[in-house]
């Protein structure tokens, strides 16, 4: 009893001394872990990171450095961690094989919302389907079409493929292709037109206005009036300059020509 009992004290010294210096260790760490977390979430709003990341990596951030933390008490205890480790890095591997398309749309997700090639509110094209961003998630992006339908776009080949944004410039460019006879005047055609452009508010004066000789068809002159404006402004100016010239042509006596095809009728002798 005297032996056990002699062996006993410097266990208890010893380990005592070793489980109080862990749990020292772990509720500074738990206490620092926390600070750091709230740092990390500091610099994702001054950076004007998207929002739905903040608690996203905070807790991230956090579950790793807890993770660490307690692998690394376990061991001052004395407790082997080798295994540990190895058992967590297999079962990791096999849930990243398992998940690896879910995985693949969470790095296109997070790519997204720190890049921010699209935003909330911008009309874009992409993967064969365009649509207003309604919202970015970490796993997908939901888009909405001008007739009210709902596109869910995977974030991995959304972050992978090309992306038009045409929401993204302050202003763009209106293209609209109007043919005129060949018997009509072209410069008096250019001139009807450049005039209609400079009487709409919204058509910008730097860049001017512009018309183009594009092309001789097989049945018309094609003009292509080439204006600016805002993009908010874009298919309201493209659709009413169309109409707008269509009125102003008839009343210039400008033809629109209808495709037209030439036939010859032979009528063999008898």
């Amino acid at each position: 009893m005297d032996g056990w009992q002699d062996q006993l004290l410097p266990m208890v010294v010893n380990y005592g001394s070793q489980l109080l210096l862990a749990l020292a260790t772990l509720l500074a760490g738990w206490w620092i872990i926390g600070r750091i977390t709230r740092a990390v979430q500091a610099l994702l709003q001054r950076r004007n990171v998207d929002p739905t990341l903040h608690s996203f990596i905070g807790t991230l951030v956090n579950i790793g450095l807890k993770a660490l933390l307690l692998v690394s008490v376990a061991g001052m205890v004395g407790i082997e961690t080798t295994s540990f480790i190895a058992l967590i890095g297999a079962a990791g591997l096999a849930v990243g094989l398992a998940l690896q398309g879910s995985l693949a749309n969470f790095a296109g997700g997070i790519l997204i919302l720190v890049l921010r090639p699209i935003r909330v509110g911008e009309y874009i094209q992409a993967q064969g389907v365009e649509g207003t961003v309604d919202s970015i998630q970490i796993f997908h992006t939901v888009l909405k079409t001008g007739d009210n339908k709902t596109i869910i776009v995977p974030n991995g080949t959304l972050s992978n493929g090309s992306i038009v944004n045409f929401s993204r410039q302050p202003t763009r460019r209106v293209h609209i292709d109007l043919g005129i006879g060949y018997e009509d005047n072209v410069k008096h055609a250019r001139k009807v037109l450049l005039q209609l452009a400079h009487a709409d508010s919204r058509v910008l004066k730097d860049p001017e206005p512009a018309v183009w000789l594009a092309s001789l068809g097989d049945s018309s002159v094609n003009l292509s009036l080439r204006v600016w404006t805002r993009t908010e402004d874009y298919w309201g100016v493209f659709w009413g300059l169309q109409e707008q010239a269509k009125e102003v042509f008839e009343l210039e006596g400008i033809t629109i020509p209808y495709p037209q095809r030439v036939m010859h009728h032979i009528t063999s002798p008898t």
